[in-house]
This record gives structure tokens, sequence and C-alpha cells, in this order.
């Protein structure tokens, strides 16, 4: 269920989020949000860094996959620089 509340911006731009929203979303110091805005919207979407162990199942299978195309590393440095020319 949603909770509807209000808030003010102080003269920093700073926003309080009111405790019954950060209650009921499990919000604490130093959670950090996208911030989108269009025209007279504004949303804040919490955002969380994914776990260390996705990283490391994601650099294993991207190693797997760089082995299976036999992908050397002059191979990346090449593609770098073709792509910063295109700019």
């Amino acid at each position: 269920m949603s909770t509807i509340a209000t808030t003010k911006m102080s003269s920093k731009g700073q926003v309080v989020i009111p405790e019954s929203i950060r209650d009921q979303l499990s919000l604490g110091p130093g959670t950090q949000f996208v911030v989108l805005g269009q025209k007279d919207t504004v949303i804040l979407k919490s955002i969380q860094a994914p776990p260390l162990e996705e990283f490391s199942n994601l650099r294993k299978n991207l190693r797997r996959q760089v082995k299976k195309i036999q992908l050397k590393k002059t191979d990346v440095t090449k593609a770098i620089r073709k792509a910063r020319k295109k700019k």
C-alpha cells in the first residue's frame, strides 16, 4: 500500500523523505537514489550495488566467453581506439 506525504526543499536543495515513507521502504542513512526529472515531476528510485558474488560470476562467465572466441588484449585495444575515433 502506498503512503502519501508532503515535504519541502531547503535553500540548499535538500529534500527530507518523511519518516513514514523511510520506514515503509526501509530507507536508511547512505541509501543512494537515481533521480529522474521531467517537467513538474521528480522521481527518486532507491538503488543498491549488486552483491560482490554477482561480479565474480560475471567475471568467470566473461573469461569463458573470451577464451571461447579467442579474443586477445590487442583486439580490445583496437576496438577502443576505433570507437574513440568515431566521436
